[in-house]
């Protein structure tokens, strides 16, 4: 008998996660690899936020904390939410966990019971699928074409809901594809989701700050008949470059929040009061280099757009939002390649170029790959040379 539970073999390990390491890895034994998989920005987290942990330190803020995060972060966090999306959240209906990641994890684990279906939109974050198979649910896959911008239409949803539907995920700017969906766009779906009064709402809006041309974010919660059944996480790991400080939240129905807590008091317990410290300050503290960070985000973004689309095989739209972008590999997967899959295609490039990219197919849509831009427009510029040079070998 294995030591290894059923649960956990319903599961594979973070694809994106596994193509940063392999990058790491080649990089240690003297290979020349550019990591163009990992999710995180490039830039440090600012000075300020950094002080106002030191301070937390010295001032010995250093002991356990409320398990789901201290009165001063829910505090500043509700009046986030008050201040940028026009939304009234009580105390009592924010919850913090050691990172995005935990908070959905525990939401998932809080709610859901065997056989309830969630609606994930493809292309996905990489740990939507599994998170929701661990807690015993059923991942519900629903294909959201290049031509409908990867975003998922009002038509698909009615038609992907059923009688077991439990959660429906949103994740506005996207990773992988860095695509936002409008306002309008939005409330073609709440009208959908008004009708079906049993379906909850996650949206997962942490690239909330990264986004492009006038794009104007709009979170589904902003829709009045829609808040009580809707969870909205963020966090300040990527707008803040906070990554590694570990701190996500939520806000929704109490008793959703609460449940989560229950979970979070049986496993992490409360997230580092340093970083919760430092998290009081980035959400209080001056948010003009946001603006300045993601101006460099777009420089990259045409940069990379522009070099893909003229690589013969290569096709890539214009995404408004995070800082990903998804371009189709698919004319370049033939018997003349000998490439079959869009793994062949990121394994070769690896193999041959030295690029790390993560192959759509992780994401739930194959015939497509990854790009991370948030590294030095140094790096993309010799990514973006090695790329064309691989694909030009193939013909």
């Amino acid at each position: 008998m294995s030591i290894i539970s059923d649960s956990l073999k319903r599961i594979k390990p973070s694809p994106t996660i596994a193509v940063t390491q392999k990058a790491r890895e080649l990089k240690a034994v003297g290979k020349d690899v550019i990591g163009l998989g990992a999710g995180e920005p490039d830039f440090d987290t600012p000075d300020n936020i950094k002080k106002a942990a030191i301070k937390a330190i010295k001032n010995g803020d250093t002991k356990y904390t409320a398990v789901d995060g201290t009165p001063a972060l829910k505090k500043a966090i509700a009046n986030k939410f008050k201040r940028e999306n026009k939304l009234n959240y009580s105390t009592d209906q924010i919850t913090v966990g050691t990172g995005g990641k935990q908070v959905i994890y525990n939401a998932f684990m809080a709610t859901l019971n065997k056989g309830d279906e969630v609606i994930i939109p493809a292309p996905f974050w990489v740990s939507y699928p599994d998170m929701v198979l661990l807690a015993g649910g059923k991942p519900k896959i629903v294909k959201c074409t290049e031509q409908e911008g990867f975003k998922l239409t009002s038509k698909k949803l009615k038609k992907a809901i059923t009688k077991k539907t439990k959660w429906v995920i949103l994740n506005s700017p996207s990773n992988p594809t860095g695509a936002g969906y409008t306002k309008r766009e939005i409330k073609d779906l709440a009208k959908v989701l008004i009708r079906n009064k049993k379906v909850h709402i996650l949206s997962d809006d942490i690239y909330e700050h990264i986004k492009y041309d006038n794009f104007n974010f709009f979170t589904i919660a902003q829709i009045s008949k829609l808040k009580d059944r809707t969870l909205t996480m963020n966090g300040v790991s990527k707008s803040y470059a906070m990554t590694g400080w570990r701190i996500g939240y939520a806000a929704g129905p109490k008793d959703i929040i609460k449940a989560i807590g229950k979970i979070q008091s049986q496993s992490t317990s409360n997230p580092s009061s340093i970083s919760q410290a430092a998290a009081v300050e980035a959400l209080k503290g001056k948010q003009s280099f946001i603006k300045k960070r993601s101006k460099a985000f777009k420089e990259r973004r045409d940069f990379v757009i522009k070099s893909l689309n003229n690589i013969k095989g290569i096709n890539c739209i214009t995404p408004n939002g995070a800082f990903y972008v998804f371009p189709s590999c698919k004319g370049l997967l033939n018997k003349k390649t000998k490439l079959k899959t869009d793994t062949d295609f990121v394994q070769k490039l690896l193999e041959k170029s030295n690029v790390a990219v993560v192959q759509g197919s992780a994401f739930g849509l194959d015939g497509y790959f990854r790009i991370s831009y948030a590294t030095s427009m140094k790096n993309l510029k010799k990514a973006m040379e090695r790329i064309k040079s691989f694909c030009e070998s193939l013909s």
